[in-house]
């Protein structure tokens, strides 16, 4: 029963969570762009006041969630629950509530809030709903269509969920069904038709975000499944390599969970999760063969967090346990840990001009780091303290505004 309890607390959490990619099609969606959760910003402030940076709106009744915004050149787009439906809700830039829809079923497992971070592209909101519908929505709040991909694949639904955001490359929208017929499946953006299955793997999907990276010429799209990390082409689907990422650990359960995205750079690709999974750091090969192993980190184990690369250091949270996690900063290139520490608890990290944004999952605090192999380097912080649940939306910022989530409440706040 306690294993059970602890691994509920876990993904029900699904934010999907984080990666970082050499590139994404999507024009915006989950951890921005390229999804690196580093946001092409500058002129930002570089200390806040004590009080915290400026509030220039604030919206409550959004349907309760953990998924982020996604902003658009005209919009604001965030994912909610109310009851039974999972609604997507538009917002003008300064705050004024455009349009709400039901889009699909939500969740009926434990923590069943919103995970889904909408993918804007091309005028057009690409979601997946808690129950497998992935829908294509306009801008004027009307379905285009729509296809459950888990009852279409016979995908099994993991324990806590489904905690997917869309990937949007070369007008085809990606989902990842995993079970028996299909590991990955393209979508035409256009009118939800299949445009490619990619092979079995045999293995169910988790709650992580696949991410698009450039290697040797092709774009491929990988992900991790419950106990493997997969590369599928995405121009025809074709599985590229299939690696057994659990069985890399020391003692291979086949029995954790795994929520976060990878990071990418430079044709290197590092894996970490919690529950004590080891964090392996791979390079590619230019010919798609399999990735060797280059190291391996037991420290690095972000729960639903997510990390960020700057410069030459990985930065995260810890899992110590569900109830209690720390900051950590990795060496790119070794591996090594530069420093574990403490700040009230783990939670999520995103970066914009050259500083980090931390948002602690227990009692809301966000704070401005700037970044260091020598330490936490805390320089200013402030509370959320409207919403309710847990913390583990990942902060937003576009044009100077820091978007931060807390249950059904969103704050925007100015930081230029």
């Amino acid at each position: 029963m306690k294993l059970f309890k602890s691994r509920v607390y876990l993904f029900a959490v699904l934010i999907l969570i984080s990666g970082t990619t050499a590139f994404s099609q999507s024009q915006s969606g989950w951890r921005g762009k390229d999804q690196s959760g580093i946001y092409n910003e500058t002129g930002l402030l570089k200390t806040w006041p004590s009080s915290g940076p400026a509030l220039l709106w604030e919206a409550k009744d959004i349907g309760t969630g953990f998924s982020s915004v996604t902003v658009s050149d005209d919009a604001i787009y965030i994912t909610g629950r109310k009851g039974s439906k999972d609604v997507l809700t538009s917002f003008s830039q300064d705050g004024k509530k455009n349009w709400e829809v039901a889009y699909g079923n939500s969740s009926d497992s434990n923590y069943p809030d919103s995970r889904c971070t909408p993918a804007y592209s091309n005028g057009r909101i690409f979601l997946v709903s808690g129950e497998g519908d992935m829908v294509c929505v306009g801008k004027d709040g009307k379905i285009i269509w729509s296809v459950n991909y888990f009852t279409k694949y016979k995908g099994n639904i993991p324990q806590f969920g489904i905690s997917e955001s869309p990937l949007v490359v070369d007008n085809k929208v990606i989902g990842t069904p995993g079970g028996n017929m299909a590991s990955m499946v393209a979508f035409n953006a256009e009118n939800g038709s299949v445009v490619w299955e990619a092979q079995s793997v045999n293995d169910p999907t988790h709650y992580v975000n696949p991410i698009l990276i450039e290697n040797g010429g092709m774009k491929i799209i990988v992900t991790v499944t419950e106990s493997r990390m997969i590369a599928v082409n995405s121009a025809n689907g074709k599985l590229v390599w299939n690696i057994n990422y659990e069985g890399l650990n020391p003692k291979p359960t086949g029995d954790r969970n795994h929520a976060n995205s990878p990071v990418y750079r430079d044709g290197f690709i590092l894996a970490a999760n919690g529950y004590e999974q080891i964090a392996v750091k791979f390079k590619l090969n230019a010919d798609g063969s399999e990735p060797s192993v280059v190291w391996k980190n037991s420290d690095l184990t972000p729960h639903v967090g997510g990390m960020v690369l700057l410069g030459n250091y990985v930065y995260s949270s810890t899992h110590d346990n569900n109830s209690k996690g720390r900051w950590i900063c990795v060496d790119w290139t070794t591996g090594k840990t530069m420093w574990i520490t403490n700040w009230y608890n783990k939670g999520s990290v995103i970066s914009a001009d050259g500083m980090l944004y931390i948002y602690e999952e227990k009692t809301g605090h966000v704070g401005l780091v700037k970044p260091g192999p020598e330490k936490l380097d805390v320089i200013s912080e402030f509370q959320v303290t409207k919403g309710s649940g847990p913390y583990w939306a990942h902060p937003v910022i576009n044009k100077g505004r820091l978007f931060v989530r807390h249950g059904d409440y969103i704050g925007v706040f100015s930081i230029k």
